[in-house]
């Protein structure tokens, strides 16, 4: 075998040597991550250089070609194409850290860490810290994040248990019901053993037993004019599951009133729809619906039966409206109404405008003075008695 055709061997050493070794001041020690994976944990005197870099920035970062580098990445994979390019630019003693700051960190060994962030939490939430659109930073912005479901239903159920495993650190559920046996068949986050609770608490126990980050508050009670205000101003978003009319009108007016966006979603038999209302930034819920339609155009799940599952698909996009939200990330479904309908498996989108005469967020509806924030009309009348949704 020629030098030419020889095949160059990667020296791979342990976590624990590379520990050793890096006592030394000599020995460089080389970060071969992505920015927002060193931002989540690393180790402390490397140096980043990300894959896509090495190669035009490994001069200036090592000069010295026959000094000691030890690299690392996250699992050991990165680093030995690291150490393989540097040894074709004449590096004489490279050596890759098998198993890297995974293997680094099962060992013991100290790491910088992403300040907010406890052990238990980077790894509870590593999967979406390794996301370049979430890293630490955006983890901590969601357990700082605020969100009320409206209703712990069938929406509101696959809605809170995503929400919960993210990470969202405060979870408001407002609803006035007890689990039913016929809730069972769609509303995922209660059990046969909690028929007869108050499903703000079986939702509660749920949540709790799954991400003891998120503190959960129960509002045992529907929304209604006198105490909606003080419900809602302590969130940053509101989820729309609501089961009836009036209150949706009544949300839509208080969140435009509060500034508070709104992720709203509805189902019914086999159609779902979402869309997501920012005031001020695109449509309000008057916008696209000024008025209810009569009763016989929307009857209620209990009347006309809803398909279980469309729950979890509406309740999905709704949680990942809100995380987009939060983060700050994406193209959230605001101005535009999404439809989907099960038995096709099909979506379609329709654009939603703003109305500039729209008596809530139009261009002559002006600010609502303080003294009269807390006064609302009579949906019930407005929405003609209607129940359904």
């Amino acid at each position: 075998m020629t030098p030419e055709t020889e095949t160059m061997v990667v020296e791979e050493i342990t976590a624990q040597e590379a520990f050793e070794e890096i006592q030394d001041d000599s020995v460089v020690l080389l970060d071969t991550r992505e920015p927002y994976e060193a931002a989540e944990a690393r180790i402390e005197g490397g140096k980043l250089i990300p894959p896509a870099t090495l190669l035009a920035t490994i001069d200036d970062a090592v000069p010295d070609k026959s000094a000691r580098v030890v690299i690392y990445c996250r699992s050991g994979l990165r680093s030995v194409t690291a150490a393989e390019q540097m040894m074709e630019l004449g590096y004489e003693d490279v050596a890759s850290v098998a198993g890297g700051i995974l293997d680094w960190q099962a060992s013991g060994l100290p790491v910088v860490t992403e300040a907010g962030l406890t052990d238990e939490q980077r790894n509870r939430y590593s999967r979406h810290t390794l996301l370049p659109e979430v890293g630490a930073a955006g983890q901590v912005k969601l357990l700082e994040a605020k969100v009320l479901l409206l209703g712990a239903g069938g929406l509101g159920a696959p809605t809170a248990l995503y929400l919960a495993a993210a990470g969202i650190g405060k979870i408001g559920l407002i609803d006035d019901d007890v689990v039913d046996a016929s809730n069972l068949q769609r509303q995922v986050i209660h059990n046969t053993e909690r028929i007869g609770q108050p499903k703000t608490a079986s939702a509660r126990q749920t949540i709790e037993a799954l991400n003891p980050d998120v503190e959960v508050v129960e509002y045992n009670y529907r929304l209604n004019s006198g105490n909606i205000l003080e419900t809602i101003a302590d969130y940053d978003i509101i989820v729309d599951g609501a089961d009836n009319f009036p209150t949706r009108y009544l949300l839509n007016d208080a969140s435009v009133r509060l500034n508070k966006p709104v992720v709203s979603a509805s189902i019914l038999s086999f159609d779902g729809q979402i869309s997501t209302f920012v005031p001020h930034e695109g449509p309000c819920y008057r916008c696209l619906y000024p008025s209810p339609p009569p009763p016989e155009l929307a009857p209620s799940c209990s009347a006309n039966g809803v398909l279980g599952v469309m729950a979890g698909v509406m309740g999905l996009l709704q949680a990942n409206e809100v995380i987009k939200l939060v983060l700050g990330i994406g193209e959230p479904l605001v101005g535009r109404l999404l439809l989907y309908e099960a038995l096709g498996t099909r979506f379609t989108e329709l654009k939603v405008r703003r109305d500039p005469d729209c008596p809530i967020c139009g261009l002559d509806a002006g600010e609502v003075p303080e003294s009269e924030l807390g006064a609302f009309p009579d949906y019930e009348a407005f929405c003609g008695g209607h129940v359904g949704s």
